[in-house]
């Protein structure tokens, strides 16, 4: 299966760590969170990845160059940054021909059980799936509505008066059919761009795994403390 792995931020919140290295290279029990992705994509059958490149992308590249594992990554350089969305619209070539694909957000560590999603995704017969989690704080996530089907009938980022609590956890499977639907502007997002123009076309997957945005000082510490716990840390290589 292919996916998309976005990784072209700035991570400008977790300063000063990301002044001398890329956000998705930051060590989380001593691996790289690009390493966690990669061990996720080999267990779930994500053979080909495209991951966009802004911030120190020499860097990325030297670590997949031998530590990519069973995964075949492609390169796309930002030299300007063109949104989430600009990134999918512009290397809509990579999944021609495909039944589905993945997206993922390369500054999330998670242990979601990616085939489970997928399959949920095909019983669905929707254009579009996403990954939902329970927040605490709604009015700064983008949240879904669902009705009694699975089917989202409402979308929005980040509302003043959240209709619930079901927020969008950054993990999509799609039909490459998608991709046309998506805005050619010069910043163009995915939450705020593409994802209400599918209210009523996409599912919504309630998942029960980990998931966490290590974009914050906070949150990176909270993650680390966190996932020992998960992967029985023991204070090396696993």
């Amino acid at each position: 299966m292919k996916a998309y792995l976005l990784a072209a931020g700035l991570g400008t919140r977790l300063r000063p760590i990301t002044n001398t290295i890329t956000k998705c290279l930051v060590p989380i029990c001593d691996k790289p969170l690009l390493r966690w992705w990669i061990e996720l994509f080999e267990q779930h059958g994500v053979t080909d990845v495209l991951i966009n490149l802004h911030h120190f992308p020499e860097q990325v590249k030297t670590f997949l160059g031998s530590n990519s594992g069973g995964v075949k990554f492609e390169y796309y350089f930002e030299e300007t940054l063109i949104g989430s969305g600009g990134t999918l619209r512009e290397n809509k070539s990579f999944v021609k021909g495909e039944d589905s694909f993945c997206v993922f957000y390369a500054d999330n560590l998670t242990n979601l059980n990616v085939s489970k999603f997928v399959e949920y995704h095909k019983e669905k017969k929707q254009i579009f799936s996403m990954a939902l989690f329970r927040s605490p704080n709604p009015t700064a996530c983008g949240i879904a509505l669902l009705d009694d089907n699975g089917t989202i009938v409402d979308f929005e980022e980040k509302p003043k008066q959240p209709k619930s609590n079901l927020a969008n956890a950054g993990v999509y499977v799609a039909h490459p059919d998608v991709l046309d639907l998506i805005p050619n502007h010069e910043l163009t997002d995915i939450g705020f761009h593409l994802l209400p123009q599918l209210a009523g076309k996409m599912a919504g997957w309630e998942m029960n795994d980990y998931l966490i945005d290590i974009g914050t000082l906070e949150n990176l510490q909270k993650a680390e403390l966190e996932w020992k716990e998960i992967i029985n840390y023991k204070g090396k290589d696993i």
